[in-house]
């Protein structure tokens, strides 16, 4: 008041002579509680403060569990394998493709920088323990749920690690003992156990590339003492592996679906890594009383083709005539199982085909044409594989020409009086004299059924016009007189080949 900074009419209240208190809003000043204030008290609401405006937050890096120094000590104390192990993880992620060494160079250190900042660490080029496992983690997380875990069959005497969360044991067929599927994905395992020596190992790898679990399609590579076989198509993805050791070849073959190859790669490459060799090998007896069969081999199916039918050799080369049956939507073609061709010429109309094999042949015999119209009522034969195979040689089927004509008249067709089978088709037609008239045709496709006897041949012009087209020579026949049915059937058998369509 001396310094008249308090008005003359001011006066003191204590603060015991309040009932209430309602402002400053929310305060508790008397210490009597505290009313809402009236909505028509205008200070009641204080205006609202403007949002702050959000700022994404800079990404923590994760905590480390050493230090730079820690991590180097840590790292130096690794065996060679644990440092290729790291490599070859760093590769599978993407980040190194560079030889797998365990030799921690410049470009390792990048790889390794690079996996750092991908998952949010500091980026030191050097992993430190935690880091390590965690890359691991990544790389092995792709396993989950295959169960990998060694199996040891004494029988076979084998030691290594199955994904046993896909298969289970099922059986032994020599040289075999078979792992077959048990979960959803379909994979297989068949561990390889016999005694043997280089022509056992050998004979092996021919024979395992004519099962259906190695599909055509596939690197193969054989050395003196030991062979591997990857077999792909659209179903499947088979892996084999076999070496000799101490009289004794051994080895496995991994059956997994196409289109999952990095856990395919990652479970092969287990199990060659874990693969161990213990004494003995199975017993040749081993599952003889399994079923037996010619298109199985210790239980495995042999490949077969789509359709098989008869061809003929037609020049010294070993160009092939054969129905335009037996080349349709084929993958492939293979002349006596083996030789691959390709389809030189074609004529659909006249449901005939030229094919080329890929290698050059030698023919033991070569078909000569008669050109000319035969007597009607002759004897002809037939060469063909009847059975599609079966029969490891061509037979012969005699009958007689009905007619020089098809039934609705057509001159380029000779019908014959002669029950063929319809590995027959493709097959060259003689007359006595064992020159090729013709060559036999499939039996009508249709709604009408013909008597089994009733079959017909192209006649020769026509397989001449084909073959002029194809720049094919053929052979002029010269033969006369009757041919003795020995020499006929060595002649026909020496000519004539299996052609197989595949997939």
């Amino acid at each position: 008041m001396r310094d008249r900074i308090v008005p003359r009419d001011s006066f003191i209240q204590l603060s015991e002579a309040f009932r209430q208190q309602f402002w400053p809003v929310g305060a508790n000043v008397l210490n009597r509680g505290v009313l809402e204030a009236p909505a028509s008290v205008e200070t009641a609401t204080a205006p609202s403060a403007p949002e702050p405006e959000t700022v994404a937050d800079e990404p923590t890096l994760k905590p480390t569990d050493e230090t730079l120094a820690e991590a180097r000590r840590s790292e130096r104390i690794l065996t060679a394998q644990e440092r290729k192990d790291l490599q070859i993880a760093l590769q599978w992620a993407g980040y190194y493709d560079a030889a797998i060494d365990g030799s921690y160079g410049r470009g390792t250190r990048n790889s390794m920088a690079a996996w750092q900042e991908a998952n949010n660490f500091e980026t030191t080029g050097v992993l430190t323990t935690l880091q390590r496992a965690a890359l691991l983690k990544q790389y092995n997380a792709v396993l989950d749920g295959l169960g990998l875990q060694v199996v040891r069959d004494a029988q076979a005497g084998i030691e290594m690690i199955m994904p046993t969360a896909e298969v289970g044991f099922s059986r032994y067929e020599a040289p075999f003992a078979h792992y077959d599927s048990t979960g959803d994905i379909g994979a297989r395992v068949i561990l390889i156990s016999q005694q043997g020596d280089q022509n056992t190992l050998f004979g092996l790898y021919e024979i395992m590339q004519t099962l259906e679990i190695v599909p055509v399609d596939g690197p193969r590579q054989r050395n003196n003492t030991s062979f591997e076989l990857v077999g792909e198509n659209a179903r499947i993805v088979s892996q084999t592996q076999v070496s000799l050791q101490d009289g004794q070849v051994k080895g496995f073959t991994l059956i997994w679906p196409a289109g999952d190859e990095d856990r395919r790669r990652r479970v092969v490459a287990e199990m060659a890594k874990s693969f161990t060799r213990l004494p003995g090998a199975l017993d040749p007896s081993a599952g003889s009383d399994a079923e037996q069969a010619i298109d199985l081999i210790s239980g495995l199916q042999i490949r077969q083709p789509k359709l098989s039918r008869s061809g003929f050799f037609i020049d010294g080369s070993g160009a092939v005539l054969t129905t335009s049956e037996a080349v349709e939507t084929c993958g492939r073609l293979t002349l006596d199982g083996d030789t691959e061709a390709d389809v030189l010429a074609q004529d659909k109309n006249n449901g005939v085909a030229i094919l080329k094999p890929r290698v050059s042949l030698a023919p033991l015999a070569v078909a000569s044409f008669s050109i000319g119209t035969p007597r009607l009522q002759s004897e002809v034969s037939v060469a063909g594989y009847s059975y599609e195979g079966v029969l490891s040689a061509a037979t012969l089927t005699y009958g007689k020409l009905a007619d020089v004509r098809g039934l609705r008249g057509e001159e380029n067709v000779n019908r014959l009086d002669l029950k063929a089978q319809p590995g027959d088709a493709g097959g060259p037609v003689f007359d006595a004299s064992g020159n090729v008239v013709g060559m036999l045709l499939p039996k009508p496709q249709g709604g009408q059924e013909l008597p089994q006897n009733v079959s017909f041949a192209l006649a020769g012009t026509s397989i001449a016009d084909v073959a002029n087209q194809a720049g094919v020579q053929l052979t002029a026949a010269d033969r006369t007189g009757t041919a003795a049915p020995r020499d006929l059937r060595i002649a026909a058998q020496g000519m004539t080949v299996l052609v197989s369509c595949w997939e």
